[in-house]
């Protein structure tokens, strides 16, 4: 039996003028006029792709229509203590690396928890809306961190920016660090493993009923192995549906749920670039979509293999076409020049909005 997909398509401006026309996406400041509706045979083959304006949508094949009302409902707020943050626009998430050994900024801190978190403070008062503080390197070949340093790098940063007052979240992959890390003010639980790593993690999580982070990778242990075949955009968003669906069984509600396509995990440069121009699909899950992109091997490989600290250009050409395509959360590392440039999209996007005087 064909399964049917449907991405947001033909972008525009405004829908001042268009009444009828365009559909709002996600609640969010960015429209459309059409729908690229996708088909499959059991073998995963697309056998056919056809665009369909919003205008006729209601004739839409009816197991698309639930879909199509995902793809447009606005997605709930933020509740993080006295903080609250809204999915109404892109917002950007400051990467916090407390780790020797990440691929951009490892060992920036030396193991100086207050270095770290004034790093996260700054961070914050360039505008991001949330700070993830990580204590594990997640590039390849980096080896594994034992759960007691993965605690000592993460748990007093933590504790520190919840102090000041920043929205944070923790990236691990371990229960007693989550834990741990909620205990010390962190709001978020943000998972590179999508809560497969740690046996104990989905219970946690369910218990704590935190917001949490699932990102797509080919394993929870090998999160570079590659095991998506030539339709990555599909395959991610098939694993994610099902993941939503495992983890809301296991009390988890999709409420509490955003969704990372992992750019840069067992996906080729053709799979990134892939994912990057579809992400709209990724709307019709019901999730709020986190895009970390920042500074990944997929800008050097298009830019003479630029190293890590010269792909600034290059991170905020993706997170702008994130933004075009309604993404929630820009986990960057460059969090001053991404808010620039969001409040330069922001412009442009309210001026548009303005009706033109008749």
């Amino acid at each position: 039996m064909a399964r049917r997909y449907l991405r947001p398509t033909a972008f525009v401006d405004t829908p001042v003028g268009h009444d009828g026309q365009v559909a709002r996406l996600a609640g969010g400041l960015c429209f459309h006029a059409g729908y690229e509706l996708i088909e499959v045979d059991d073998d995963g083959r697309r056998t056919a792709v056809r665009l369909v304006p919003v205008a006729e949508a209601d004739a839409l094949p009816d197991e698309v229509q639930p879909i199509r009302a995902r793809l447009a409902a606005a997605r709930p707020p933020l509740a993080l203590g006295d903080r609250t943050i809204r999915f109404d626009q892109p917002r950007a998430m400051a990467i916090l690396n407390a780790t020797p050994d990440s691929f951009s900024d490892g060992g920036s801190f030396g193991g100086d928890a207050e270095a770290a978190a004034a790093a996260g403070v700054a961070a914050a008062s360039a505008g991001a809306a949330i700070v993830d503080v990580g204590g594990e390197s997640t590039r390849p070949g980096a080896d594994p961190v034992w759960e007691g340093d993965e605690l000592a790098r993460v748990v007093p940063v933590v504790e520190r920016l919840a102090r000041a007052g920043v929205a944070v979240s923790v990236d691990t992959r371990k229960a007693a660090v989550m834990e741990a890390a909620l205990a010390a003010g962190a709001g978020i639980v943000n998972d590179v493993s999508a809560l497969r790593y740690d046996p104990r993690a989905v219970a946690l999580v369910a218990r704590a009923a935190c917001p949490v982070i699932v990102m797509h990778a080919g394993d929870g242990r090998d999160l570079h192995a590659r095991t998506l075949g030539p339709d990555p955009l599909l395959a991610v968003y098939d694993w994610l549906e099902a993941r939503i669906a495992a983890l809301e069984a296991a009390g988890v509600p999709r409420a509490r749920l955003m969704i990372d396509p992992g750019i840069g995990f067992g996906k080729t440069l053709a799979g990134n670039l892939a994912l990057v121009n579809g992400l709209a699909l990724l709307h019709g899950l019901g999730c709020p979509i986190v895009l970390g992109a920042s500074r990944k091997r997929m800008i050097g490989a298009l830019s003479n293999e630029a190293p890590v600290d010269h792909r600034l250009g290059g991170s905020l050409a993706l997170a702008l076409k994130g933004a075009e395509q309604g993404v929630q959360l820009l986990r960057v590392h460059d969090v001053r020049e991404t808010v620039q440039a969001l409040h330069v999209w922001r412009g442009l996007r309210d001026q548009a909005l303005t009706p033109v005087p008749a």
